[in-house]
């Protein structure tokens, strides 16, 4: 087979037929830039069906992973409840069963307004919830480019 007859049944093939390593070696540069964009197609695809599949498979695992962290929740929730049971049961042991519960239910308030106490300054905290410092920080960058304001020379 002649380097002409492979080169037209290349082409008539669609121009990507499988060569073998010798025939890829003597190609020429204008069969080898015909070649480049079915190339680069096939490269782009295999790209993408890679990406998808590690994309689907990273999903798998993130969606198995926060239904476990949702089962967590689940049962801590009620370790929780149960811990408020106990706390209830031992204090009846001294007191009575009513008075027991209600010293755990005020317990329970104290700490819920601690909390919401502290979460509420924190929020303040982050309050707005616009970059404030990072907008003042480019506006200062914008000043020192038109000339304006206090700059280092």
């Amino acid at each position: 087979m002649s380097d002409s007859t492979r080169t037209s049944s290349t082409r008539a093939s669609g121009g990507a037929a499988p060569l073998t390593p010798s025939v890829r070696d003597k190609r020429s540069l204008l069969q080898l830039l015909r070649d480049l964009p079915g190339l680069v197609v096939a490269l782009l695809k295999a790209e993408l069906s890679q990406l998808k599949a590690e994309l689907v498979r990273k999903a798998i695992n993130l969606g198995l992973g926060i239904g476990m962290f949702v089962v967590a929740g689940a049962l801590l929730f009620f370790m929780l409840g149960t811990l408020v049971a106990a706390a209830v049961l031992g204090i009846a042991v001294v007191l009575p069963g009513w008075l027991a519960a209600l010293i755990v239910a005020a317990g329970l308030l104290v700490l819920a307004g601690i909390i919401g106490f502290v979460g509420l300054t924190v929020l303040k905290r982050g309050m707005p919830p616009a970059p404030t410092e990072t907008i003042a920080s480019v506006k200062q960058d914008v000043n020192a480019v038109k000339g304006l304001g206090d700059y280092d020379h």
